[in-house]
């Protein structure tokens, strides 16, 4: 497949939507289904409990006796409803990830109720279009407190479209954060894999759209998908690098193969560096993670370090490039934005 291509199916019996670019997957929403409450985006009305002392937030109680955990909480009271959105996914057991910091989504623009402000994408360079989006957003938002920004997909649209959607996803936002009034209760559900899809990879347009139960299948995006549930990893050489998610972190082990020269070391380094942040994103792994690269020289560290931070600069999930450690592993934190895909695959077909 060349081009970008964009391709809306099921995987394993879910809901999926996968991103191809020049026949390499770029990135896999696949429908959690019970393996997540409240999937990231989640808007909810939740009731603030105890403040947790040290720790600089508070327990949030949840519809259907979901417990989640907000930072947030200056000016709250404890036993007064609040409105959140959910930040992140929370491992078995642990309370999810709460945001008050609301933010409206659709295709063509975002509405931020807490962070006033009209802005244009600043990935929208022409002066021309810039004046125009900026004009839409005024007129748009007038009389609004809340704030605005205009998507890179505004610019490919038309001026009665960008209304609309601007007009459509400002009403959502003012009827839900006025909604303030009663017990915990679900506002706006996350966005169905699809949705997101439509939603988010609009820009630049994809070359091809594929629909139909079978897809995944008829666009070899199942083989691809399935090659994520093993830990390794092939890279150009004979190298390879194993992913293995534990409890604690997740572990990234760089191997030569059978050329142990400090060439193929150099390139199986380099490679995996290149190709970690999209196998990260695809497997829905974030929290710490520790690389244990090929030997490498201290004096050939900056130089390897260059491309990693090259590699993750375009990365959506916000990360943290901690540097390397005194064993000689490379370690990162990487925000928790969706579900682990084994984790979601985990009880079978939906």
């Amino acid at each position: 497949m060349k081009g970008r291509v964009v391709v809306l199916g099921r995987y394993r019996g879910r809901e999926a939507a996968a991103l191809v670019v020049d026949g390499q997957l770029m990135d896999l929403l696949v429908d959690a289904g019970e393996a997540a409450a409240f999937a990231p985006g989640t808007i909810l009305r939740g009731v603030l409990d105890r403040p947790m002392k040290g720790q600089g937030g508070a327990f949030v109680k949840l519809p259907g006796g979901e417990t989640g955990f907000l930072r947030e909480t200056k000016g709250l009271a404890p036993g007064r409803p609040v409105i959140v959105q959910v930040a992140g996914f929370a491992e078995p057991g642990k309370a999810l990830p709460l945001t008050v910091r609301v933010l409206f989504k659709s295709r063509l623009c975002i509405v931020t109720p807490a962070a006033p402000g009209l802005n244009v994408s600043r990935r929208i360079r022409e002066e021309d279009a810039r004046a125009r989006l900026a004009a839409l957003a005024g007129a748009g938002m007038a009389g609004s407190d809340f704030g605005l920004i205009l998507r890179s997909a505004a610019d490919l649209a038309e001026d009665d479209e960008v209304t609309a959607d601007l007009a459509a996803t400002r009403a959502l936002a003012e009827a839900v954060m006025a909604d303030v009034a009663g017990g915990p209760e679900l506002l706006v559900a996350a966005p169905s894999p699809h949705e997101e899809a439509w939603r988010d990879w609009a820009d630049p347009a994809p070359d091809e759209v594929a629909e139909g139960e079978d897809a995944f299948a008829r666009h070899g995006v199942e083989e691809m998908a399935d090659a994520l549930l093993s830990p390794l990893v092939a890279l150009p050489g004979g190298g390879s690098m194993a992913i293995e998610p534990t409890r604690a972190l997740v572990a990234v082990d760089v191997n030569t193969g059978a050329d142990t020269s400090p060439a193929a070391s150099l390139k199986a380094n380099v490679a995996a560096a290149r190709d970690l942040p999209r196998q990260l994103r695809l497997r829905g792994l974030g929290g710490q993670v520790t690389v244990d690269f090929a030997p490498v020289p201290k004096r050939d560290r900056a130089a390897l370090d260059q491309q990693i931070r090259q590699a993750f600069r375009g990365e959506a999930a916000e990360t943290s490039l901690a540097g390397w450690t005194p064993l000689g592993n490379f370690e990162l934190q990487r925000k928790r934005d969706r579900l682990p895909l084994a984790l979601i695959l985990k009880g079978g077909v939906a």
